[in-house]
């Protein structure tokens, strides 16, 4: 009892209690969030993004979409290379409604290669990739700073990892498309974006981004367009954000796209305004398929959110006072999507961060049930990821791998003729000149959209109508047929007496795909003349 009296005993001399200095971040006194976190913490996120990103971009080995390669690197590649030299007929280029600024950033990198004398084919098809992928991981890194400042650190965590491990981002965000890149800049503008409780917004940098996107691909205004209102409607001092923001961003973004289209097309040529033109009011994209209505809402959406949709759900219940304008951001987009005939599923592929947010709160808030259902949330994603990026239509890539021999002028005899290769695909099925890098002559079926003709029937529709009778008027002598035709199995049969009345052999048989549809078979055969 003394014992604990004199524990107890107060007096006037207090002794000074000395605490030990807790190393702990979650202990230290800090005003901003961003400085707190360690140069190690940072660093490690940085790599594991750049490495995740680059292991991502090595495996994804098929093609997407035509536009992957037609938007971009066969621009850049004519851009720097200047061939082929023949003339090419009216395509989207040459009407107008393909900005300049996109490709021209792998123009640039296309030119340093040639300036030091490396252009090998393997690097103008490769090097473009990496620099998405890196673009990609930075935005991931952006991405997760952000979740650091919105939500608790075991949030933030699960929101990451559903961003990361989500199959459609990894296989879009490391292709050379302009969906891609308005993804990645979406990203990074979000980090930017003044939402409830970021620290890190900053109208000149987002505004910025937001115009960058919108350079590269004009339809990124649907995205955004809900959160510029909503920037707008919050904003205290509404005139200074329309004067000294909204005004003149979007007029250096305009006149400095308008100034590189016009003096690579060297004429005046309003990019975007075409593009709304022809897309919008003409119709022009109808021209390459049209899907019903509800198609995002039955299709679209779940494919490209893929196993994360249960948990997108979920999330929307537990947060939607707390980011309701990212989801109404959501809802826009598909809606504005939904009204237009022509439906892919790249276009939406912008909104899928904002989506993560959702899935990570949701995960989060499975409590003890969420380490098992990450478990399967990876697995579910990780079979369509590799299935996709590895198998699914890799043949009109491994074709381009088999005919790049022929640019090997100099062994071929001199009593062969010099290489000639038709594709017999629908068009622009395969990349051309920028993953073979050597001015053969190529050529393929045309299928320019129709700008206003009567009765337009385009070429590779003409060809697919009566293959035999195009042959017969477009080679009315054997001596103008190619050396090699390329085409899928499913036209073979088809063409069959063409083929074996004009000495063509089978030289090569290439996987494509396990799943045909119409004109594209499961298989790409290679045949040569003799």
């Amino acid at each position: 009892m003394e014992n604990l009296r004199s524990r107890l005993k107060f007096g006037s001399k207090v002794e000074d209690v000395k605490l030990r200095r807790r190393k702990s971040q979650l202990y230290s006194s800090c005003s901003n969030v961003l400085i707190c976190l360690t140069s190690t913490g940072v660093l490690s996120v940085t790599v594991f993004c750049v490495v995740f990103r680059l292991i991502n971009c090595l495996l994804v080995q098929t093609s997407f979409v035509p536009d992957e390669y037609w938007q971009s690197l066969e621009v850049s590649h004519r851009m720097v290379f200047k061939y082929p030299f023949w003339e090419t007929p009216v395509t989207e280029g040459t009407a107008g409604i393909r900005g300049f600024s996109y490709p021209l950033l792998f123009a640039f990198l296309y030119k340093i290669l040639q300036f030091i004398s490396y252009d090998s084919v393997q690097l103008l098809i490769w090097l473009p990739r990496i620099l998405q992928s890196l673009l990609a991981s930075f935005a991931d890194v952006k991405f997760f700073f952000l979740l650091q400042t919105l939500e608790n650190p075991d949030v933030a965590r699960w929101t990451f990892f559903c961003h990361m491990c989500s199959w459609f981002t990894w296989f879009c965000c490391t292709r050379t498309l302009t969906n891609s890149m308005e993804a990645t800049i979406t990203t990074l503008a979000l980090s930017y974006f003044p939402l409830p409780g970021s620290k890190t917004h900053s109208s000149k940098k987002y505004l910025a981004l937001v115009a960058l996107a919108v350079i590269i691909r004009p339809t990124a205004v649907i995205v955004w367009f809900p959160l510029l209102l909503y920037h707008f409607w919050q904003e205290d001092n509404k005139l200074r954000l329309i004067t000294h923001h909204y005004i003149p961003t979007g007029t250096l973004a305009v006149v400095t796209s308008t100034a590189i289209d016009c003096f690579f097309y060297e004429k005046w040529t309003p990019v975007q305004f075409n593009f709304l033109k022809f897309n919008i009011l003409h119709g022009v994209a109808d021209f390459y398929g049209s899907h019903p209505w509800h198609w995002y809402l039955t299709q679209g959406f779940a494919v490209v959110i893929g196993p994360h949709l249960p948990l997108f759900l979920h999330g929307c219940m537990l947060a939607f006072k707390r980011y309701k304008i990212l989801l109404a951001a959501v809802v826009w987009t598909i809606a504005v999507y939904s009204v237009l005939p022509h439906k892919e599923f790249r276009f939406i592929y912008p909104v899928l961060p904002f989506c993560m947010v959702f899935c990570g709160i949701s995960l989060a808030h499975l409590k003890s049930w969420r380490r098992p259902a990450a478990a399967v949330l990876l697995s579910a994603n990780l079979i369509p990821a590799l299935y996709t990026g590895l198998i699914h239509q890799r043949g009109t890539l491994d074709v381009m791998n088999h005919l790049q021999p022929l640019c090997d002028v100099g062994n071929v005899s001199t009593t062969r003729p010099q290489p000639d290769v038709f594709f017999l695909m629908p068009c622009h099925s395969t990349p051309f000149y920028s993953h073979i890098h050597c001015p053969i002559k190529m050529r393929f079926l045309e299928c320019p959209p129709d700008l206003g003709e009567e009765a337009y029937v385009d070429e590779a529709e003409r060809f697919y109508e009566e293959p035999l009778l195009w042959f017969r008027t477009s080679f009315p002598y054997k001596s103008s047929l190619p050396t090699h035709l390329i085409m899928f199995d499913v036209l073979e049969k088809e063409i069959s007496v063409f083929l074996e009345g004009n000495n063509f052999v089978r030289a090569a048989k290439i996987f494509h795909t396990h799943f045909p549809e119409g004109r594209v078979g499961g298989s790409i055969f290679i045949y040569e003349r003799h």
